[in-house]
């Protein structure tokens, strides 16, 4: 019990002194909280005490939350209102947010990053100015209720680029990069503070991050932090690597060459393992962790697990029976809440 007051201590005393922007980032994307609420899930403890999801994942010793946006989405989850309903939640409880635009009215990511409907029939400065004022209205919905924005996202695995075909990386580098630069602006006008981020996918593959952040940086687009995706289940079944030692190996390196090439800071802004295999799962987080930490030459500011509430529809989740497993141990573990 001495030593687990001892390191929350250190901790506490390390963010006043140090400040903030030292933290070691522990999050979640919990988006789909409030749809789960809607169907009428349950989240309890490992105790089995009931519980709401954001609730949760600070009582697990997460200090940070990541909740993304759709433009119009079908049935409300994950538009603007819904993120600030979110939002509102984390910041009660002391939480970080990061907040993830997708630039759809759904699913975003390296297979498919569609147009909005309203947007469809947009040109290419049209539709600057729909991101840029759909970015606008939505940070200015967050800050007239009082929410404190730490990171945006422009663009969620932005790996081939975003809006397609209009802003496709492979054919169109200098529209993604101009409607990439047209969100970064959007997010300054109203959180002038906040650490606006590019987001791709397989970290520890670095020929899709020079590509992209090549081109960005050819057409004058700015970021101030490099975002990655880190799966090794993903990474494995696509062949990238051949165990998640292999994964994580490349990432930490790739970490180094990006900050060196680009001069920019770095965050696991998702991360995940394979459900169905807890006691492996937590081994190779608890790795994950302790690598982004100690080994990235102090580059990588935290690492955030993907929907770890997400239940027998999705193989990477981090939950059994809507109680967490113990792969949740490896971030409270980190956060110095239990002894390791």
């Amino acid at each position: 019990m001495k030593k687990i007051l001892f390191i929350a201590l250190l901790a506490l005393w390390t963010q006043v002194v140090l400040g903030q922007d030292n933290v070691f980032w522990l999050g979640a994307d919990i988006s789909g909280t409030t749809e789960m609420e809607a169907h009428g899930v349950q989240l309890y403890n490992a105790a089995g005490e009931p519980r709401e999801n954001t609730a949760l994942m600070k009582e697990l010793g997460l200090n940070a939350v990541r909740l993304r946006v759709w433009v119009n989405p079908k049935h409300g989850f994950s538009s603007k209102e819904d993120v600030l309903v979110m939002a509102k939640r984390a910041q009660n409880l002391g939480m970080a947010i990061m907040i993830d635009f997708h630039y759809s009215d759904w699913w975003a990511d390296p297979g498919k990053q569609n147009i909005p409907a309203q947007w469809k029939h947009m040109n290419y400065k049209q539709m600057c100015k729909a991101l840029a004022k759909h970015t606008r209205e939505t940070l200015e919905l967050l800050k007239r209720n009082g929410i404190d924005v730490k990171w945006v996202q422009v663009g969620n695995e932005t790996t081939n680029g975003f809006l397609w075909p209009m802003g496709e990386a492979t054919t169109h580098m200098e529209q993604y990069a101009g409607l990439t630069q047209s969100g970064y602006d959007a997010v300054k006008q109203v959180y002038p503070d906040a650490t606006v981020i590019v987001h791709l996918d397989a970290g520890s593959d670095p020929q899709r991050y020079n590509f992209i952040f090549d081109g960005l940086v050819k057409y004058g687009a700015k970021f101030d932090m490099i975002g990655m995706s880190l799966y090794p289940y993903w990474d494995m079944k696509a062949g990238l690597e051949v165990d998640y030692q292999g994964t994580i190996e490349h990432c930490v390196a790739n970490i180094k060459a990006l900050n060196k090439k680009y001069g920019c800071e770095l965050m696991l802004v998702e991360a995940g393992v394979e459900a169905a295999k807890p006691v492996e799962g937590k081994r190779i987080m608890a790795e994950m962790i302790d690598a982004m930490k100690t080994r990235t030459d102090g580059h990588c500011h935290g690492v955030f697990y993907w929907a770890p509430e997400a239940e027998g529809y999705y193989p990477l989740g981090a939950f059994k029976d809507h109680k967490p497993t113990v792969i949740m141990e490896a971030f409270t573990e980190a956060a110095g809440l239990v002894e390791q």
